[in-house]
């Protein structure tokens, strides 16, 4: 049920521009263009059912029941509980900056701030965010870790309670940047202190060679299943630096106070790419790498000690980046060496088949691909490891990779023809601090520093019969439901150490002890934060036409 943002919001793009394009068949719209009075007043009231009935002290979870006797996260949250990882809290606070800013309307203000609000409330004293937050207080939360996140199988980060805060998917990345757009809205002075902890717990995070860890602080005893504690070795694992490199980039810009510890932390963590690129002849990237050898190291258990073939392909197109910021040529140097590594260990023949380019994990030293797979029913009696077959997999974690190596070979190609100068000319990081403003919307499609001083608008508006479909769709009560096609198993007490009957080598969940959640061929109705933010951006969309 894990979300990535950039996903979420690329797929709403994308499902825009197919609404836009017209059947084959179809030669003549049926739909005439929406009332602006009737898509603003559908906002409106759609966001009242969300901070009236939906939030918790203004905060969000990701599914909902519409009885609310059960609502979901990544795994399933008490009552009390509201989400950081996208797309809760903060991805919602941000339709709502998007909202208001399309429609002037106080009240999608007014619901944005209570989205930061609920974010300060639970923002960690150093300056982040956990996955999660429990309005009910720690005990509520530690009671929580030890009774559904200990018993979900496949969910090891959240298998013991850190008491830190995560750089992990995005949360403390989108919760900063959320506390950065409503501060800069009317510069209410409430809001300056907690952005400056959150700057501030993105700097002291950094290691002193330029990477970051998962999490932080750092906490004693940290290990899981016999395993060292993962978390502070240096993370490229769902974009952790490239995240907080556009965090501090915006920050930079957007408040334009020439902060240099802010451009100093961004060199240094656009540099670890470099550092850590292993020498020939792999000269490829791992989820994590140790901070004192920059060596590739092991993660969760379904994460070997391996170089990544997906995370190298994303480090390769972050360097390309750096170099259109910087135009300094070191950080294409060594890229064409590891897009032909990426060549050399594409699956074998006999395993190819479609999204299946790569296997995942490749180790050190040999260039031997491994496979993940578990054994047992639940985390009681059950455990995950790698070896060379590659067969019988687990399939909430893949074991392959979709790379298109050529795609980013000419990506690659394109930069390095491309001026140093006139890229130092265009690059937000070298214009001067004030100059660019954050982009005015956020939600409607996956946005970066290049969308600078632009309105990050989608390619193509959403056609008028998506929009009419959207408008029809909100109930009386001013709720999307929509079918919720992930549920979990409820908790029915600590985790039995005899393994139950049945083959879960292959499905998402265990026993009937394991909280995991899973893909349900029975979905229920119920109210969605992704459907939510889809939908209102839709209309976000129909006003801008």
């Amino acid at each position: 049920m894990q979300m990535n943002r950039r996903a979420l919001l690329s797929a709403a793009a994308a499902t825009a521009v197919a609404s836009a394009t017209p059947a084959l068949a179809r030669t003549v719209q049926t739909a005439p263009p929406a009332d602006r009075a009737a898509v603003i007043a559908a906002m409106k009231k759609a966001t009242a059912f969300m901070t009236d009935k939906v939030a918790v002290g203004g905060g969000y979870v990701w599914q909902v029941l519409p009885d609310f006797s059960r609502r979901w996260g990544e795994l399933e949250a008490k009552p009390t509980m509201i989400w950081v990882q996208p797309p809760g809290t903060a991805t919602v606070g941000h339709l709502y900056l998007d909202a208001y800013h399309a429609t002037g309307d106080e009240q999608f203000y007014n619901a944005a701030k209570a989205a930061a609000d609920a974010l300060v409330a639970g923002q960690h004293p150093r300056g982040g965010w956990n996955y999660c937050i429990d309005t009910a207080g720690e005990e509520s939360l530690k009671d929580w870790y030890a009774k559904i996140g200990g018993n979900a199988w496949r969910l090891e980060e959240f298998q013991r309670y850190y008491g830190n805060a995560t750089f992990d998917d995005a949360g403390t990345a989108e919760a900063s940047q959320l506390l950065l757009r409503v501060y800069l809205e009317k510069r209410e002075r409430k809001y300056r202190a907690p952005l400056d902890k959150a700057i501030q717990f993105v700097l002291d995070a950094q290691y002193p060679n330029g990477g970051w860890p998962q999490r932080f602080p750092f906490v004693e005893n940290g290990g899981l299943h016999g395993h060292a504690d993962y978390t502070p070795y240096i993370t490229f694992n769902d974009d952790v630096a490239g995240e907080n490199i556009e965090f501090l980039l915006y920050a930079h810009q957007a408040l334009g106070s020439n902060d240099a510890r802010l451009v100093d932390a961004i060199e240094r963590g656009m540099d670890i790419y470099v550092k850590t690129q292993q020498p020939m002849p792999q000269p490829a990237w791992g989820l994590q790498h140790f901070p004192d050898t920059l060596k590739p190291a092991p993660a969760r258990t379904i994460e070997p000690q391996a170089f990544a073939t997906h995370t190298t392909a994303t480090n390769i197109r972050s360097m390309i980046g750096f170099y259109k910021l910087t135009g300094d040529r070191k950080f294409l140097e060594r890229l064409p060496q590891a897009l032909d590594w990426l060549d050399q260990v594409k699956t074998p023949q006999n395993l190819i088949a479609p999204g299946r380019t790569h296997p995942t994990f490749i180790l050190e030293g040999s260039n031997t691909p491994v496979y993940i797979h578990r054994k047992g029913s639940n985390i009681a009696n059950g455990h995950y490891y790698a070896d060379a077959n590659p067969n019988n997999l687990i399939v909430h974690y893949g074991s392959f990779r979709n790379v298109d190596t050529a795609a980013i070979r000419r990506e690659y190609e394109a930069a390095a023809a491309m001026d140093p100068a006139a890229l130092i000319a265009a690059s937000p990081l070298k214009a001067r601090a004030g100059t660019l403003k954050l982009p005015k919307y956020f939600t409607l499609r996956d946005v970066s520093v290049w969308d600078m001083s632009s309105d990050a608008r989608r390619e193509r508006a959403p056609a008028p019969e998506a929009i009419a479909a959207v408008l029809s769709k909100l109930d009386g009560n001013g709720a999307w439901i929509t079918p919720l096609t992930t549920t979990s198993n409820p908790y029915n007490g600590p985790s039995p150490q005899a393994v139950t009957g049945g083959e879960y080598q292959t499905t998402r969940v265990g026993d009937l002890w394991d909280v995991s959640p899973y893909n349900t061929d029975f979905p229920v109705d119920g109210i969605s934060t992704a459907v939510f933010i889809k939908n209102m951006g839709d209309l976000i969309e129909a006003l801008e036409a």
